[in-house]
């Protein structure tokens, strides 16, 4: 039997296993229950949160657009440890607030949360479309990677449409029968298996063709100088682009959608409890950059071609590896893919649903809300898999375009939490004018001011706009806004009172 036969039939019984975890860890819940299909019943453990939070982040880009930048962007590309031991502080304090907040009015979305907060039937549905957006960008980052893993490693015999194709329905199947819960429990079979293959295959890479990392940095050194820095000659990044692409992607990294749908289905016991033990997670892309810096003595970006196919080459052309090798890296890069493109294409259901649909038709009953966010999911995988077939930007580019857009919801929330002054329009306008900013120089202009991130530039100029309207407008609806701010407060008030009468 040859290498790639192998390396599918594994990849296939991968797929498989994942399947049939997310089919079947819904087993005895109510299937048309819109609590259970949008939260998973509120009530997922640390355990199922900790691994649905580091499948929600770690996606195709941990297993091919990493070690592809490393490849061929040098010192960058640490920017994604940067901004994700940066980014999820923040949600030790604000998630189980958020949490919090969504079991005391039922919410289930971010459209919901701000929505409720500023009573903006126009705010939700402006959140509910950039969201389906930025999310179609994400999900085709992992479309695109799977399908990349199926046409390097079956060497050509599954193309690339064909690749892209497989993931999507398998992901498809499950999301839309199971919801969240099946969701959590794939990324944690799926979770494991990323975090094993990383650390034994991607050292194994490593020590294989540069002796250890001492000699592999030494040699990129003497052949690439300024590959290894930030800004000198030679290097691939000005100080200010890498600066702020950390800015967008930390500050961004919190305002995905689905994030919001793991603090309501959490207590906040266990919300605190994953952040702390988050960065354990995030160990596992170590070794992947580590591959990405070990091939360029190897091959250059040129003669590869595609910076993100860097990883499977090595195994299956550079080291011609066991086929059981094949197998188990495609199918942890699958997994990467697919414990993001679950929870991405769950939340953008929610989301789109929630904002758009539900605020142009009010009498929906939660059956046909549940049907139509069924719709949503086949939806917006058709129109990723369509921008993985037929685009030609790389998993790292399309991974900060979709940040630039997701980060310009941070003054929205983060002043829903602590700021009872903000107002709906000036939360609207300065959504709208970050956004059109962000799109205007990632699509129109490139070259950038003082080379700024567009995210980065769309969030300034989101943030003043934002501040000048809510104080040009009349405050509204100060009973919610002083609930969101004082939820913590309230709540310890009513255990006291729930105290004191059963006393």
């Amino acid at each position: 039997m040859e290498q790639w036969q192998i390396a599918l039939i594994m990849m296939i019984g991968y797929l498989a296993i994942a399947l049939a975890i997310g089919i079947f860890s819904g087993r005895g819940r109510d299937k048309e229950s819109l609590t259970e299909f949008t939260v998973a019943g509120r009530n997922l453990n640390l355990f199922v949160t900790w691994f649905l939070m580091g499948g929600a982040i770690f996606s195709a880009f941990a297993f091919l657009g990493a070690p592809g930048w490393a490849f061929s962007r040098g010192a960058p590309a640490l920017y994604i440890l940067a901004y994700l031991a940066l980014g999820i502080l923040p949600w030790y304090f604000i998630g189980p607030k958020i949490g919090k907040i969504g079991r005391t009015f039922g919410l289930y979305s971010l459209v919901g949360f701000l929505k409720k907060r500023f009573n903006s039937k126009a705010l939700a549905i402006i959140i509910g479309v950039i969201s389906f957006f930025a999310f179609i960008q994400y999900l085709a980052i992992q479309l695109k990677g799977m399908a990349i893993i199926f046409d390097v490693m079956t060497e050509g015999r599954i193309p690339f449409w064909l690749g892209a194709l497989i993931a999507y329905a398998i992901v498809v199947i499950y999301v839309a029968t199971g919801g969240l819960r099946a969701a959590a429990w794939s990324d944690v079979f799926q979770g494991l298996l990323m975090i094993v293959v990383s650390w034994t295959v991607g050292l194994m890479i490593v020590n294989k063709l540069n002796n250890g990392t001492n000699s592999m940095f030494e040699n990129i050194i003497a052949d690439k100088p300024g590959f290894l820095e930030i800004g000198a000659e030679g290097s691939t990044m000005s100080p200010m682009a890498f600066t702020t692409l950390i800015i967008v992607s930390a500050i961004g990294l919190l305002m995905w959608p689905h994030l919001f749908s793991r603090s309501y289905s959490s207590k906040s016991k266990a919300i605190k409890q994953t952040v702390i033990a988050y960065p354990i997670f995030t160990l596992f892309l170590i070794p992947l950059l580590l591959v990405g810096f070990a091939g360029v003595s190897v091959i250059s970006v040129e003669e590869l071609g595609d910076p993100d196919q860097i990883l499977p080459y090595l195994v299956t052309t550079i080291l011609d590896l066991p086929g059981i090798v094949y197998g188990l890296v495609g199918a942890a890069a699958l997994a990467a893919a697919m414990s993001s493109s679950d929870v991405i294409t769950h939340s953008a259901s929610l989301e789109f649903t929630d904002g758009v649909i539900r605020n142009m038709k009010k009498d929906l009953s939660d059956k046909e809300v549940l049907f139509i966010m069924r719709i949503a999911v086949v939806t917006v995988g058709a129109l990723a898999y369509f921008v993985a077939v037929f685009g030609g930007q790389g998993l790292i580019a399309l991974l900060a375009g979709a940040y630039g857009s997701i980060v310009q919801f941070a003054p929205g929330v983060y002043s829903a939490l602590y700021w009872k002054r903000a107002t709906g329009p000036g939360v609207i306008t300065g959504l709208i004018t970050g956004f059109a900013v962000n799109v205007y120089y990632q699509m129109i202009n490139t070259d950038t001011p003082f080379d700024i991130h567009a995210g980065t530039l769309g969030l300034i100029a989101n943030i003043i706009v934002f501040i000048a309207v809510s104080y040009l407008t009349k405050p509204q609806n100060m009973e919610i806004a002083d609930r969101y701010v004082n939820i913590n407060e309230m709540e310890e008030e009513t255990i006291i009172l729930n105290r004191e009468d059963v006393n």
